[in-house]
C-alpha cells in the first residue's frame, strides 16, 4: 500500500466511523466529496503511470514540464495538479472531468 492508498483508506475509514456515530451530515458530505476526488486521481494517475511505462514520450512530458524523473510520486503530481486546474464546476462534474481528461495528451502538450 502507498501513501496515497493510505491516504485514502483512512479518509474512508474516518467518513465510515462518521456515518456509523451519526455524525453531522455536512462533515460527512464534505469528506465523501474529497474521498471521491482522491479516488479518482489516484486512479488517473495510475493509469497515467502505467501507460507512461512504455512511452518515452510521456516520460519524456513529464520531465519538460519540471516534474521529473517518471515516478509514482511525479506522476500523482502532475495529474493532481492539472486537476485543480480543470474548470471548476459542480462536484459530479470535477470529478467526471478529472476521469474523462487527457492527461496523456497534457503530457505531450
Amino acid at each position: 500500500m502507498d501513501d496515497y492508498q493510505k491516504e485514502i483508506a483512512d479518509l474512508e475509514a474516518q467518513v465510515d466511523q462518521l456515518v456509523e456515530e451519526e455524525g453531522d451530515a455536512t462533515t460527512i458530505a464534505e469528506l465523501s466529496m474529497q474521498l471521491e476526488i482522491l479516488k479518482a486521481i489516484y486512479s488517473r494517475a495510475v493509469d497515467v503511470y502505467a501507460r507512461g511505462r512504455s512511452d518515452e514520450g510521456m516520460r519524456y512530458g513529464l520531465r519538460i514540464q519540471g516534474y521529473g524523473e517518471w515516478t509514482i510520486d511525479n506522476v500523482y503530481a502532475f495529474v493532481y495538479e492539472r486537476a485543480v486546474e480543470l474548470e471548476p464546476r459542480a462536484h459530479g462534474a470535477f470529478v467526471g472531468g478529472i476521469k474523462s481528461a487527457d492527461f496523456e495528451l497534457m503530457l505531450n502538450s
